[in-house]
Order: C-alpha cells, then structure tokens, then sequence
C-alpha cells in the first residue's frame, strides 16, 4: 500500500509539473487567433482558385504570392480590359490583331486575352518566374532596370497595358520609362492600372486620365484603385471620369 501511495504522489507530481511548463508556454489571444485564421484563410482561397481554373471562365491563373505585391483581377475586371485591348488591336473587330500587347505585371489579363483571342501577340513582363510556362510569351522584367529588355521589343507594341506592383513614387517614374521603351513612337494606346493615390503623377508622367470604370480584385483591396489611359474611350469604360478629385 505504501508504494502504491508513493507512485500515485509521483504521478500526480508529474502532471503538476506538466501542467506548468503548459501555463509557461505562450498562448495567443482570441483576437490573435482570430487574425491568424483569416490569415491562412486568404492564402488558402488564391490556392483553391489556382487548382478549379482560375477566376472563373475556365481561365488558369497561378496563386497568387503577396511577398511579390500580386492580386489578380476579379473576372469581370479582367474581361471588360480584355474587350478594350481587342478593340484597340484590331479595331474592325473581326479579331485579327493589327498590332502586338504589352502586359506590364498584369497575368490576369494576359491569361484572359490569350483565353479569349489566342492569337493575339501578347508579350507578359513579370518578375515571377514561374510565368515562364507561357514560354516564348514571358519576359523577365524587373522595374528597378525599366529598359533592360530585349531590343526587339523596343517600340514594338500598339497597346501597352501597365500594373505597377508597388503605389511609390519611384516605381511608377521606372515603369514610365518602360512603357516608353515598348510603346510604337505614334498611335500606341497605353491603360495604367494603379491607386487612385497616383492620378497626379500619372498624369505627368504618362498623360492618362482616369477612366469611370473601376477596376476590381478577386481579394479586395484596401486602396481605391484606379483605370486610367491615354485616349478618351468615349462610352467604353465609363469614358474619362474628368470630375474625380
């Protein structure tokens, strides 16, 4: 009887032990957990969106890596663009290309022009490599060396559409510069996505406006952003929203 007394007091000394190396470790609280939920949930649906076809349509996109400052295009953002650039390419509509497009960090619309019309020359500037599956389509690009493209790219593109990663002042002067480089010296049309916070600069740098249409994100983002371009789209997109502040 005594030894069986003296292992029960051991075993319960052990559990008490346990117990307090537990209440040492740290916990998070119910806000925290909360935040981390939602977390994991926001890079789980991106995944889940790669594995079904993308944003919908059956069009295949890639998830989304938010270290690298990507959001994809809701599909009916991505689809009124897509409507725009092929009327500006080939403006009888018949769908035969009159000239080459530029996507400046923007997937989202390659993958949907490339869906829809896949003989659109389309070249897709990205810094992520894994867009090297479009083969012969991707061109490495990273904005901190706007103009170190190939030189047969240089005033090769009638549309040129631009998403800068990144709402600084220093990125859109280098992706102005690369826009530039790839847009034909006369009739190029050029759409800039970015914040709203940019339509001042945008204007000096690149002379767009913005336009009534607003574009939109499968994940929603904070920032209002903003379409602009270089034309007056008339009654296609909202035509320009000359009255925004």
């Amino acid at each position: 009887m005594a030894a069986s007394g003296m292992e029960e007091e051991r075993v319960s000394g052990e559990v008490r032990r346990e117990e307090e190396e537990d209440d040492d470790v740290p916990q998070l609280s119910a806000a925290a957990m909360d935040a981390l939920r939602e977390f994991l949930a926001e890079q789980q649906r991106p995944e889940e969106q790669a594995e079904e076809g993308g944003g919908g349509g059956g069009v295949e996109l890639l998830a989304e890596d938010w270290r690298m400052s990507q959001f994809w295009y809701d599909d009916r953002t991505a689809r009124a663009l897509v409507e725009e650039v092929l009327r500006l390419v080939s403006p009888s509509g018949s769908g035969s290309a009159a000239g080459a497009v530029a996507c400046i960090a923007c997937p989202t619309l390659y993958a949907y022009l490339k869906k829809t019309e896949p003989g659109v020359p389309a070249q897709l500037l990205e810094y992520d490599e894994r867009f090297g599956q479009y083969g012969g389509d991707f061109t490495f690009y990273d904005y901190n060396r706007p103009e170190e493209l190939p030189v047969a790219m240089e005033h090769a593109y009638r549309v040129v559409v631009a998403d800068p990663p990144y709402l600084s002042k220093e990125c859109l002067e280098k992706v102005a510069k690369t826009v530039s480089f790839l847009a034909q010296p006369e009739g190029s049309f050029l759409l800039l996505l970015t914040g709203e916070v940019q339509k001042d600069r945008a204007l000096e740098l690149l002379n767009v406006h913005p336009c009534g249409f607003r574009p939109q994100h499968s994940n929603k983002l904070g920032n209002e952003f903003r379409l602009f371009t270089n034309y007056d789209p008339e009654d296609r997109l909202g035509g320009w929203d000359l009255g925004t502040k």
